[in-house]
């Protein structure tokens, strides 16, 4: 479900508008957000105060680089990510539908291939 934007979350990372918060967890905040074609997108911004975190950064590094490398099929492809600014973040295309939490804890653990 998504949440309005809160007084601390910037209105747009680069050419991406921000229009609502879909999640949070330890390592950043995923917001709904519309790229300059107009569609929407899902853009992850690593927390600020991880930003400086040396260690922090690289893993954050390191999942962009493997979320590059899988295949389509798999998982919402990266559409852009800027890691070299003060404020990290990748874009990926959106996939509406519940989050991955919320169906495991409504239907439980997902079995087979």
């Amino acid at each position: 479900m998504v949440q309005p934007l809160t007084s601390g979350d910037p209105p747009r990372l680069g050419p991406f508008e921000l229009t609502g918060r879909l999640g949070e967890g330890g390592q950043g905040v995923v917001y709904l957000g519309r790229g300059p074609a107009g569609e929407q997108v899902a853009v992850k911004l690593l927390h600020h105060g991880l930003a400086t975190d040396p260690e922090a950064r690289t893993r954050f590094l390191r999942e962009v680089s493997v979320a590059r490398r899988v295949a389509r099929f798999c998982t919402a492809p990266v559409l852009h990510a800027d890691l070299a600014g003060s404020q990290p973040y990748l874009v990926s295309e959106y996939v509406p539908g519940p989050s991955l939490r919320r169906l495991v804890d409504q239907e439980g653990p997902s079995g087979g291939a």
